[in-house]
């Protein structure tokens, strides 16, 4: 779907990177989106708007047209003048900003300044302010510092919200309860109990009904809720309370929007000198930190977002503080209030499915029309609705979330004086005192190092936790002189940063204390040596690498010890002493293992790495080929034996059956000799029979690996195996009574060696269909097909031919094998994904 509009950008929309990419025909018949159509000159210009730009700038739309108007009422200033600043927000960053999904206009943000300005200025010359706090961010985005102001701790930036959405709450209360808000936010709270005595039944009962319908029809249930959602939720609050104004025929004050010709226009500033600088700072400084922070939210949102799978440039900040300062500059002009960037529309934006710059410029243009053609019904809207919708946006920006991650980063101070004081005294003030707490605690926490010294079987341990600087050398300096002369000692340092005062003075003890015929060495917190001669490393070793087949240390070895014992003597060494105070504990308090992990006996698959556990997290049973005998099948019961002590004494929640690539239990089932040869190894491997069966039964999918075919017959039979024995586990009495009761999982899951990746197991994909009509799947031999969906993609299956028993067609005879059972979905095996780093969880 396209449509034309009056406007043009030199940014293409991005093109698709999923199947309906460039190189798709266009279902419009127009070419794809960001390409000239092929009737149209390539020097020519065409306005095109994507079907799910023209949609979502109608939700926008929706959402900005109350909350302009609610703005505009808390700032008092002409209602006129957020139309103004929403429609020049749309259409000028828009077309110039350097976000393309970010959404600008009137914000709670600047609400508070606002109404200070206004009511310290007037309104004419706070529109000039406005201008000048325009020009002021061009300065700034023409000497590229955008990235400067993400520098305010977030802490700073969500207390002055915050601040900032008690003020407007406490403002407009008043008018929710009937009355007049009063000049700062503590006269608000000291008129309170008066208002609260004179109530106005009629605008309390309009504002009721707002805050009922805001709060209440995002939690709509079911299709009535899903279709009713698709109006925003302010512009059916605000509706619903205007509908029952007008029927019960309620007298409230209503908005009244004057004629265009009498709008108010900016006039020369007029005031103290000091006192002006000192508003357009406050404008430029609050504007520009809202929006690049809300531009950067905006990249993460769209990042993301899953449907449409359109790639979205990440935001220019430079270019995006210039648009915000052209948009100024021309709302102030057009008598309009200050603009920023608004996490809550850029935030609608991107789930209304935008994928250009050309939604928010349409937003822009709707909000136009409507301050020329919708002015009688507007003026039908009772005040006390809009005041009711800001004030839910003002407590909205307490944001729950924002407090929970500053009290993770142990900034809860910086946040709550910043808090009270915008509240207070005012927004410029305000962040000025949070940035000098913030300064303050950056300062302690600097200075806050501590020091400590222990003694154990002769072995002195000094411990430094924080940041080493000048300032805590006089303590180091104590604590190391209380380490008796010629003793051993260990440095254990934990901290990111050491200055060159404290590096001396570590080193010039260091050198006393050797010379003197003591010992020292340094570590970091997890162990790991630093500040020694690279002789004594060799580059390689680490207290934490015995899973490495490294021989750093068989260059010097001497005599005839067993490599062995010489890494046990490594261990007694480097790694127990890390690790003693832990097992000592897991000894005191048995083994409580949170699963049973069953897999190879193979000398390359390390179950502690692979799965980043330690001891005592796995019950590990091993043995060649991760396999499960069936009950009662001739064995040593030894696999039985330890699932029975899993489930039943250990109650672990889970079994994971782990398979892996190149086993070589696998490769001896596919190249096993006629029936008959009896040897441990022949009678062991015959519980891997079944696997074989199933793979090449006729009547069964093929497990595969997610987005891909098996490499070749090991590998197709390592993840069929998997699968099996999975269903050989069920039939043990202990593990089928646990997952009947639900409190048992089974897990399958694939390592493979030489790509470092698991894979776990899912049955969520439908079986393969038949390829030909006919009723069979050609998935192994002949090109035929793939037989697991993947066909198309991947051309043809490889061929399972390396012994005489699996060889292009199946031991029935077919090709492949036919048709699966209809109830049996195949079996998937999906990649892991990395985890997310420990900052990001530390952000989220």
């Amino acid at each position: 779907m396209s449509a034309c509009v009056p406007t043009r950008t030199d940014d293409h929309p991005p093109e698709p990177s999923g199947p309906a990419g460039p190189s798709a025909p266009s279902t419009s018949g127009r070419g794809t989106p960001g390409t000239p159509p092929a009737s149209t000159p390539q020097g020519s210009r065409r306005f095109r708007v994507q079907g799910s730009d023209l949609s979502a700038s109608i939700s926008v739309f929706l959402i900005a047209l109350p909350l302009s108007l609610g703005i505009a009422l808390a700032t008092g200033a002409p209602l006129q003048a957020g139309l103004v600043a929403a429609a020049v927000g749309g259409l000028v960053v828009g077309r110039f900003g350097g976000a393309p999904l970010q959404v600008s206009g009137p914000a709670a943000g600047l609400t508070v300044v606002t109404a200070d300005l206004i009511h310290q200025y007037g309104w004419r010359v706070t529109c000039a302010i406005t201008v000048l706090a325009g020009f002021a961010q061009l300065v700034l985005a023409a000497v590229r510092v955008a990235r400067s102001a993400l520098a305010v701790s977030p802490a700073i930036v969500h207390g002055m919200l915050a601040g900032i959405g008690v003020t407007i709450a406490l403002a407009q209360l008043h008018i929710v309860l009937g009355g007049t808000p009063q000049s700062s936010a503590l006269a608000n709270v000291r008129a309170l109990p008066a208002q609260l005595a004179a109530l106005h039944p009629a605008a309390i009962s309009v504002s009721a009904l707002t805050v009922a319908v805001l709060l209440a029809w995002p939690r709509i249930p079911g299709r009535t809720g899903r279709v009713l959602r698709t109006v925003p939720a302010a512009l059916a609050a605000v509706a619903s309370a205007t509908a029952f104004a007008v029927v019960a025929g309620l007298r409230l004050p209503l908005v009244d929007l004057p004629s265009w010709s009498s709008h108010a226009l900016p006039a020369m500033p007029q005031g103290p000198v000091l006192g002006l600088i000192a508003a357009v700072l406050t404008i430029t400084l609050v504007g520009s930190v809202e929006s690049l922070l809300s531009a950067v939210a905006v990249d993460k949102l769209a990042a993301a977002r899953k449907v449409p799978d359109v790639r979205i440039p990440r935001a220019d900040l430079d270019r995006e503080l210039a648009g915000q300062g052209a948009a100024n500059v021309v709302s102030g002009a057009l008598g309009g209030l200050p603009i920023t960037g608004v996490a809550v529309r850029s935030s609608a934006n991107v789930s209304a499915g935008a994928v250009s710059r050309n939604s928010t410029m349409l937003h822009g243009l709707w909000i136009v029309l409507a301050a020329l053609f919708l002015v009688p019904v507007l003026d039908l809207i009772p005040l006390a609705a809009l005041a009711a919708l800001v004030m839910v946006v003002g407590v909205q920006m307490v944001n729950i979330t924002h407090l929970r991650s500053v009290k993770r980063n142990r900034e809860t101070l910086v946040y709550a004086v910043t808090l009270a004081s915008v509240v207070a005294t005012g927004v410029l003030e305000g962040v000025a005192i949070g940035i000098a707490v913030a300064v303050a605690v950056a300062l302690h926490r600097l200075t806050r190092t501590r020091i400590t010294e222990e003694s154990r079987d002769g072995l002195h341990r000094v411990r430094v936790r924080g940041q080493l600087t000048f300032l805590a050398v006089p303590r180091l300096s104590r604590v190391l002189s209380q380490v008796p002369t010629g003793s051993a000692c260990v440095v254990e340092l934990d901290g990111s940063f050491m200055d060159h005062a404290a590096y001396e003075a570590l080193q010039d003890w260091q050198t006393s204390h050797v010379s003197q015929g003591g010992t020292v060495e340094f570590t970091g917190r997890a162990g790991s040596r630093i500040s020694e001669p690279a002789s004594e490393t060799h580059g390689c070793c680490r207290p934490w690498t015995p899973w490495r087949n490294h021989h750093c240390g068989a260059r010097h070895a001497t005599g005839s010890a067993h490599p062995l014992a010489k890494g046990v003597s490594s261990f007694q060494r480097d790694t127990a002493p890390l690790v003693r105070d832990e097992l000592a504990r897991l000894e005191r308090e048995g083994q409580r293992p949170s699963q049973l992990f069953l897999t190879c006996a193979d000398s390359r698959v390390v179950t502690s790495m692979i799965t980043a556990s330690g001891p005592g997290d796995l019950f590990t049973v091993r043995n060649m080929g991760n396999l499960v005998p069936l009950p009662g099948a001739e064995s040593d019961d030894s696999v039985a034996a330890a699932i029975e002590y899993a489930v039943d004494v250990l109650r672990v929640d889970s079994i994971t059956v782990c398979g892996h690539s190149g086993c070589a239990a696998m490769q001896a089932l596919l190249s096993a000799p006629p029936v008959g040869t009896h040897t441990p190894l022949r009678r062991w491997l015959r519980h891997g029979q079944p696997s074989v069966e199933r793979m090449r039964s006729p009547h069964r999918p093929w497990a595969r690996i997610s987005g891909r075919l098996p490499a070749d017959a090991v590998e197709q039979l390592c993840l069929t195996n998997v699968v099996q024995q999975l269903e050989h586990l069920r039939s043990h009495e202990s593990v089928a009574r646990r997952l009947a009761d639900g409190t048992l999982k089974l897990q399958g899951m694939y390592f493979h060696g030489g790509e470092a990746q698991a894979y776990l197991l899912t049955s969520d994909e439908e079986p393969p269909r038949p390829a030909n009509g006919h009723g069979h799947n050609h998935r192994r031999d002949h090109g035929h097909g793939s037989g697991n969906g993947d066909g198309p993609r991947h051309g043809h299956a490889p061929r399972l031919d390396h012994d005489d028993h699996v060889h292009g067609q199946r031991p029935d005879g077919g090709h492949g094998g036919g048709p699966a059972r209809p109830q049996e979905f195949a079996a998937v095996f999906a990649p892991v994904a990395p985890a997310e780093s420990a900052l990001v969880k530390a952000r989220a």
